[in-house]
């Protein structure tokens, strides 16, 4: 991604220095100064939200929002390991708040362990759409940046965001389900197939 990034904003201001050569330096330091303001805001943004996700986590309601996730999340990831499933939870808490800077430490601690799990190809498969479809109820990344850059309603995006995440997110769990089904699901079904056929062989 280094490299791709790097490419990229070398040939957009060779291309600029070309076109427009008396524009080059303006256009540069002016964007270098929208990026400085918009890092400070944001910065201030993810402080107010990680100061209030590590006051839930002392004041153990990160911890009743985990424990209310963990049958779903038994169910979804097919693991009963307590550490795995808190590690999850946790990270599916943060997401559904549009912090996924916050979230990623708790996705790559989830990462490694569902990955050591019994159906670990399923889980990690699962997990990762779920991550990357990111279910928000509230973006607070994106009221942020919007907040940053002067707009009139920066949250009139929660109820499309809601809404289209709700859909992705269900359409990849559906997809991730189809495509890398879990174990126990294939061990059933090739369990029929054979009731199947030693019930036809005695028939005959």
């Amino acid at each position: 991604m280094n490299v791709l990034f790097a490419a990229i904003f070398i040939v957009c201001n060779a291309i600029l220095l070309f076109l427009s050569p008396d524009r080059f330096l303006p256009t540069l330091l002016g964007a270098a100064g929208k990026s400085g303001a918009l890092c400070l805001s944001l910065l201030s943004t993810y402080a107010v939200w990680l100061g209030l996700m590590r006051l839930w986590e002392d004041s153990g309601v990160s911890r009743g929002v985990s424990r209310a996730l963990k049958p779903f999340a038994k169910r979804l990831f097919r693991t009963n390991d307590e550490q795995t499933l808190s590690v999850v939870c946790m990270n599916l808490s943060v997401n559904l708040l549009g912090i996924s800077g916050a979230a990623t430490p708790y996705g790559i601690r989830a990462a490694k362990l569902l990955d050591k799990t019994a159906d670990g190809e399923y889980a990690s498969c699962m997990f990762f759409v779920l991550s990357a479809t990111s279910l928000q109820i509230l973006p607070t990344s994106v009221i942020g940046v919007r907040t940053a850059l002067g707009s009139a309603a920066p949250a009139d995006v929660v109820l499309p965001t809601v809404l289209v995440s709700l859909f992705s997110t269900l359409l990849a769990a559906v997809l991730v389900r189809l495509f890398v089904p879990p174990k126990a699901q294939k061990v059933s079904a090739r369990t029929v197939g054979i009731f199947q056929k030693s019930k036809g062989a005695g028939i005959g």
